[in-house]
């Protein structure tokens, strides 16, 4: 068998790493930066730290702040053509995943125009050349759109996310700087927080999972547990801040390259029909499904179950996996993610919907256990 590993050409990690940007720039032969941002970010000053690093070195700028939290198919289209009239020769994606994903679509539109209707790149897009030069900095510890070949964007016409699968949108440098991330709120530090765990429990068991990618996911597992919590209820503490972010990051690496499962398919519905935010959705999720796939994942659970340190010597492999669902379960309520679909609005009426759109989604197929739409409907009623 054949293993694929995809990463990107450059990536700097620490508090202040945004300081390496002009030299980077420079290597690289660009010479403006078309910014790819939200309006929050703006507003709490988060993007100027970015910003007065490109101003202080001379480096001109056009930013393109017209991002939702889960970007669509419009908000991709309008930043296309506004990185046309830019004059712009790279992307400097600001953001969570809504303006790394953002990002990602316009650079491959831009040097792909085959693609400018967008909704054609869902899938694995047969895309022929590089996007235009991306720089990513990103402001949580969560979704790793910094270093994955995926991009997830939502198609309001037919109420559905579109996971985009594509070696070359990867940003060629990667900036994980935590202090882009201190001021993130509790909530979205939580939510966040839990999307990288479900990302590197998901990597580690979906049927794609190989030695490399265990590696990664194990100890992005373990580097989760030991500062996520740290990191929600005292968001001024550097270390776990920092450990945060590269944890993330370390989890992407390998999920990118491998795969997820049924927690992402179940999540990308709730998102692209009722918004509610993906580390939500997936952290919500992940207790159950992790329930359901115990059998066909037993050792790997005794993996997490020992990443967690909830691992006992004389423990059977189905104690350590009851173990490893009973952490990440505990973990998830004292961060204070919701645990039912209803706190979030959803009602029994919608969950036929949801399913049919889950079966059909990119990521299913990556579960270890197999599953169709019935099997879904009863994981859904579950966390209603």
């Amino acid at each position: 068998m054949i293993n694929r590993f995809v990463l990107n050409e450059v990536s700097y990690f620490g508090p202040g790493a945004r300081k390496v940007l002009p030299q980077e720039i420079k290597r690289l032969g660009l010479h403006k930066a078309f910014v790819a941002t939200d309006k929050e970010l703006i507003k709490f000053g988060v993007a100027g730290k970015v910003l007065s690093v490109l101003e202080e070195a001379g480096i001109p700028y056009e930013v393109f702040s017209e991002i939702k939290p889960n970007p669509t198919v419009s908000n991709v289209k309008a930043g296309v053509k506004a990185y046309a009239e830019s004059g712009a020769d790279f992307i400097l994606a600001i953001g969570g995943g809504s303006s790394i994903d953002t990002a990602k679509a316009i650079g491959i539109i831009t040097n792909n125009p085959e693609f400018s209707d967008v909704v054609s790149l869902e899938g694995v897009a047969d895309t022929r050349r590089k996007s235009v030069p991306v720089i990513a900095l990103p402001t949580t510890a969560g979704t790793a759109a910094e270093v994955t070949i995926n991009y997830v964007i939502t198609d309001e016409q037919n109420q559905k996310k579109m996971v985009c699968v594509d070696p070359n949108d990867i940003p060629a440098i990667a900036i994980v700087d935590a202090e882009l991330m201190y001021t993130l709120p509790k909530g979205l530090t939580a939510a966040t927080g839990m999307d990288a765990l479900t990302h590197a429990i998901e990597g580690l068991i979906t049927k794609g999972a190989w030695e490399m990618s265990d590696m990664f996911e194990i100890k992005a597992i373990e580097m989760i547990n030991r500062y996520l919590e740290t990191a929600v209820n005292n968001p001024s503490d550097a270390e776990a801040r920092n450990g945060m972010a590269v944890a993330q990051y370390i989890a992407g690496m390998a999920f990118s390259n491998v795969g997820l499962g049924v927690v992402h398919g179940m999540a990308h519905p709730l998102g692209a029909i009722f918004d509610i935010p993906h580390g939500v959705a997936n952290a919500l999720l992940l207790p159950t499904i992790m329930e359901f796939n115990m059998p066909a994942a037993l050792d790997k659970y005794v993996e997490i179950a020992k990443a967690m340190n909830v691992y006992a010597a004389g423990m059977s492999k189905e104690e350590a996996a009851q173990a490893a669902v009973k952490a990440v379960k505990e973990l998830s309520l004292r961060i204070g993610i919701p645990q039912h679909l209803t706190e979030l609005g959803i009602t029994e009426n919608d969950l036929d919907r949801l399913a049919t759109a889950a079966v059909a989604d990119v990521c299913t197929p990556g579960n270890p256990r197999e599953v169709n739409k019935e099997i879904i409907l009863e994981l859904y009623k579950k966390v209603l």
